[in-house]
């Protein structure tokens, strides 16, 4: 057995076949899971090659994992066969991103890219005996026509809903649209070319090539035992009082001052962060050095990150020890600042409810006293951000991309003078034009608001909560006894009724079906806040007390509001709307608050 970690292009480069015998499972990966997770990883490797962030340091590679291949006999001369006995789906997918890079340079790139990553996915046809041995990855028998066609950069309608054609779709316009939207104006065809190399050289595989004699099912378990992993942090504390210690430094009192604290339970403990459970200390580290570095730095990176360009050098660890230590305890206290400041609120409606955490490591920035950012500045930083997140949200826009804006900021501010931190920071989300990032207008905030059905589109509905609570705040004045409501205490209430069939019959016009009204009620303007739930009963009532259809005397919803609610927002609701509650005013109730929405995040 040998095992060699290999670039792609080593692995792939020679006149190679390697065949995924026919007992192996079909391919499973799938976009939220494997492909776009991969694509991040990459799309960062070579981002490093095309910003220069790396600072004429050698670019850490991207490790992939490792593949168990073993060899067949083949008469000399002709291509080599390896069957895959472990690491099936990396190979396939590896073949798939390979492709779709060359597809899109094919296009948009140089004839050379183009020309590296073919033969890094095909074999020359001059050299082989059958149409089959051109692809240099041969899947199973289920897999193979999907396969072939996206290979063949032909996608047929008999193959498009397989993962291996969902995954080249998904990558090819993944990569196309990285290369078209780059920075300051940055060349489609130097991207592609950063791409390449990345492909090419900084990416890395475990290749373990088994022998004549080696017992291929034993290494496939072992390799896939279940074990307890170090976690980053691990590794990352581990390195550092290596290097203290060889500094001649008291590593034991090092530990005591700056990292002991780092070891207790509240950084141990596992949070949700995307698809996967993570320590909180390898998520502080993550985004640490997000923030540190200005560059994003992807998860399964962060030792070899920390390694390469935090400890790279130093001469003493006590300055990194302290720094880590100073902005540990920034971080622990950004979830309970005060709940109605700045911060606090940005931290509540943009990391919590609309769940953007990459943006914390600009709001960790931003709070850290080594930044000597003044409040104002900061302050007026966060808004914008929180302006720029919410309005994208309600425009039902991609949030996607806000890693990379966020980096660019990081990148941009730390080189200005602290006071104009808030002003800049305007300024560059201003200037954004690209789809993926540009800052909404208030029309069009305006008018996404007044057309999609806010109750069903924002999910989960903390996030139509977290409107309307800003909406109830934005009513009430500093001098308002309770001058903002009780965030995530509140009830979502239907001014007219989901099942609003029963009382609400009048005012279909040519609705025949109700099909209309059924998408009406779902809309801003008939949503409101409560206090407590209504009894459900009271809830579908008529707007006005009334009689139901066998006679009996029913409450009007108007009165159980008026009982139920001392909110401002249900105040002005009431007031405007003394007599009826119809499709027309919830059509009117709806634009005024999109305006209001406009004056709460504002676009400065």
């Amino acid at each position: 057995m040998q095992a060699n970690v290999l670039t792609p292009q080593k692995l792939f480069e020679p006149q190679v076949r390697y065949i995924i015998p026919v007992f192996q499972r079909p391919y499973v990966w799938k976009i939220e899971k494997q492909w776009q997770p991969l694509w991040d990883d990459v799309r960062a490797v070579a981002e490093e090659l095309t910003d220069g962030s790396a600072g004429g340091q050698e670019i850490a590679p991207h490790f992939l994992g490792a593949v168990v291949v073993e060899q067949q006999p083949s008469p000399a001369g002709y291509i080599g066969v390896r069957h895959v006995i472990d690491g099936q789906q990396r190979m396939i997918t590896l073949q798939l991103l390979l492709n779709a890079a060359r597809q899109v340079a094919k296009v948009h790139g140089r004839p050379r890219d183009a020309a590296l990553l073919e033969t890094l996915v095909r074999n020359p046809p001059h050299i082989v005996d059958s149409d089959d041995e051109i692809l240099k990855v041969w899947p199973i028998q289920s897999d193979r026509a999907a396969f072939q066609s996206a290979m063949d950069d032909d996608i047929n309608n008999d193959a498009a809903d397989h993962l291996i054609s969902q995954g080249i779709t998904f990558l090819r316009d993944r990569i196309q649209a990285w290369a078209l939207e780059g920075p300051g104006g940055a060349e489609p065809a130097e991207r592609l070319k950063a791409l390449a190399l990345t492909l090419a050289l900084h990416l890395k595989v475990v290749v373990i090539d088994l022998e004549h004699g080696d017992n291929a099912q034993a290494i496939f378990e072992a390799l896939n035992d279940r074990g307890s992993p170090l976690l980053a942090a691990d590794l990352i504390k581990n390195a550092v009082f290596q290097i203290a210690e060889r500094q001649g430094l008291d590593a034991d009192k090092l530990n005591q001052t700056y990292w002991a604290p780092l070891d207790d339970a509240y950084w141990r403990t596992e949070l949700r962060q995307g698809r996967l459970n993570r320590p909180r200390i390898d998520i502080f580290l993550n985004y640490w050095l997000t923030m540190r570095r200005a560059h994003a730095v992807p998860s399964d990176h962060i030792f070899a990150d920390f390694r390469d360009h935090i400890l790279a050098g130093t001469s003493d660890v006590r300055p990194i020890l302290d720094e880590l230590s100073a902005d540990s305890g920034v971080y622990r206290q950004l979830a309970s600042r005060p709940p109605f400041s700045v911060e606090g609120t940005f931290y509540y409606r943009v990391i919590e409810v609309a769940d953007i955490a990459a943006t914390t490591p600009l709001l960790l920035w931003l709070s850290r006293p080594a930044s000597g950012v003044p409040q104002p500045a900061r302050q007026q930083a966060l808004k914008a951000v929180e302006s720029w997140v919410i309005r994208r949200m309600l425009c039902r826009v991609t949030l996607s991309d806000t890693n990379s804006v966020v980096v660019e900021l990081l990148s941009h501010l730390r080189r200005i003078e602290p006071a104009a931190v808030g002003q800049a920071t305007v300024s560059l989300l201003s200037d954004q034009t690209g789809e993926s990032r540009r800052w909404p207008s208030d029309e069009a905030v305006i008018n996404s608001l007044e057309q999609i059905r806010v109750y069903n589109v924002l999910i989960p509905r903390r996030r139509v909560r977290m409107l309307l609570e800003a909406l109830e705040d934005s009513y009430r004045t500093p001098k308002t006894e309770d001058a903002h409501c009780q965030r995530g205490a509140l009830t979502i209430e239907h001014v007219m009724p989901q099942n609003w069939r029963p009382y609400w019959p009048d005012g279909l016009g040519d609705d025949l079906d109700g099909s209309l009204r059924d998408e009406r009620v779902q809309r801003l303007g008939n949503l409101t806040l409560l206090t407590s739930k209504l009894n459900p009963a009271v809830s579908n009532h008529p707007w006005l007390a009334g009689h139901d259809p066998l006679g009996e005397k029913v409450e009007g919803k108007r009165d159980a509001l008026h009982a139920h609610s001392v909110l401002f927002l249900n105040k002005r609701l009431l007031d405007q709307q003394p007599d009826s509650w119809t499709d027309d005013a919830i059509e009117g109730r709806t634009t005024e608050l999109a305006k209001q929405v406009t004056q709460i995040w504002q676009r400065l």
